[in-house]
């Protein structure tokens, strides 16, 4: 088996690989002229946003012209970095004893560096002109809006004219620029949260049906069968997009090298065969996973575990109302960058254990060791079945308006909350109260029952 060190250097050098396969596009597009886009993809905690992150920061000391900023959809991941890069660049700045101004101005480059994809889109809309940034890195582009939803958003911002899709808006943007570009999506499987979100294959659309002069550049497994796009989409890369890349794939987790396994055992979890979720569990030694139906008992295991200044934190789904009798709050609005970065001393911090975050919390963010309080919206009845809570009692969930079901969003949110922890996670299942026709035992029974057929040992109760 792979040592943590062995892992971690191998995974440095396929982001190092990456890195490079982009620069050379760059530097590419800059010599020659002409608009480039690349896809990377990347197993789970193989370090895509590190990868975008690294691509934008390492272009702070280039010239003039070459600016780059770093897009994301999900906002609390932007507050959270944006406030991490303040606060480390105030400490660096106030210990090498600069400025007021020299403050100031080192202040505000998060806030160019890292963006929402809602406030660039905005000053694009604002200012007709080419854009300040040349390199455009989309993170979790697969999550980007539909034509429908980007433009239902827009009519209510006072623009009814928009009718684009958020790909084809942002390559539009870029495309005002005369001499050259490169936009880079990094791409991640299974985890679009919310109904609207359009895909990886709509940037292919995008560019089929409009942006036909951009080289596209993308890994051979995108490209496959069973990849995300149709054989329509497929012949047009084979007849406009350069030779595949294997080197826009990024293989070697760098999170952890227990990742991977843990990825394929919350995939087998969310699936039907206990047997092969079993298989892929990973030993209690290397990444402790338990379940338990004791709150109390959860956040002692948490608190025992966390040393140092790692991060422990309690996660649900943003439906799990029925939580509340056990104390947990889920529409009690965490400050993700308090809840993410204050010491464990702040009572509003995740290590507090007292607020919880769900999946809009903590999509694209990690901890190092978490509680999952599951709720009945993911339930066991001939299978998985998903349900919403909506005033007084669960309900069927509607029907999705993309390509991806209501039920299909309801598992990918509890995929996110799976994958938080870097070295381990309890799962707390409530017992539920018969009295209580929205909590009834059994089925938080099943779905207790479940876990500990998929091999997750129960959480021993210290005394």
């Amino acid at each position: 088996m792979k040592t943590y060190e062995s892992a971690s250097e191998a995974g440095a050098q396929n982001l190092s690989r990456t890195a490079t396969a982009i620069e050379a596009v760059v530097a590419r597009m800059k010599a020659e002229g002409g608009k480039a886009i690349c896809f990377v993809t990347g197993v789970p905690g193989a370090g895509k946003t590190l990868a975008g992150l690294n691509i934008a920061t390492g272009r702070l000391s280039r010239d003039i012209g070459e600016d780059a900023t770093y897009l994301s959809g999900n906002g609390p991941l932007v507050e959270v970095l944006q406030t991490a890069l303040k606060r480390d660049l105030s400490r660096r700045a106030k210990a090498t004893r600069q400025t007021k101004e020299s403050l100031h101005l080192l202040g505000r480059s998060p806030d160019k560096l890292i963006q929402a994809v809602h406030k660039f889109r905005d000053e694009a809309l604002k200012h007709p002109g080419p854009p300040s940034e040349h390199v455009v890195i989309f993170d979790e582009a697969q999550c980007a809006w539909g034509q429908e939803k980007a433009s239902k958003f827009m009519a209510k911002r006072n623009h009814a004219d928009f009718e684009q899709s958020e790909p084809s808006f942002l390559l539009a943007v870029m495309d005002r620029l005369e001499d050259w570009c490169v936009v880079v999506c990094l791409i991640g499987d299974g985890q679009e949260i919310h109904d609207g979100e359009a895909g990886i294959a709509e940037w292919f659309r995008a560019l089929q049906a409009e942006r036909r002069h951009w080289q596209i550049y993308a890994p051979p497994r995108l490209l496959e069968e069973s990849g995300p796009l149709d054989a329509g989409l497929r012949w047009f890369m084979s007849q406009h997009g350069q030779a595949p890349d294997p080197a826009l794939h990024l293989e070697v987790p760098v999170r952890s090298f227990r990742s991977e396994k843990v990825s394929n055992f919350v995939a087998a979890l969310l699936g039907e065969d206990s047997e092969v979720a079993t298989a892929f569990r990973p030993s209690e030694d290397s990444y402790p996973i338990f379940r338990s139906r004791s709150l109390g008992a959860s956040r002692a295991w948490l608190h025992r575990q966390r040393r140092g200044t790692e991060r422990s934190g309690i996660l649900a789904h943003s439906n799990g109302l029925r939580l509340k009798p056990e104390g947990l709050f889920v529409k009690t609005k965490i400050d993700g960058p308090v809840w993410f970065l204050n010491a464990a001393s702040d009572v509003r911090s995740s290590c507090a254990l007292e607020d919880v975050a769900t999946e809009f919390d903590v999509q694209g963010l990690e901890l190092d060791w978490t509680c999952v309080a599951w709720d009945l919206n993911l339930y066991r009845e001939n299978g998985w079945q998903a349900q919403q809570f909506w005033g007084t009692r669960w309900q069927a969930v509607p029907v999705s308006k993309s390509g991806i079901s209501t039920g299909e969003y309801v598992q990918n949110a509890y995929r996110v909350l799976l994958t938080r922890a870097r070295q381990g996670m309890v799962i707390f299942v409530p017992h539920g109260d018969d009295n209580d026709v929205t909590r009834p035992s059994a089925s938080y029974d099943a779905v207790y029952d479940w876990l500990g057929a998929c091999g997750i040992p129960e959480l021993e109760i210290e005394t």
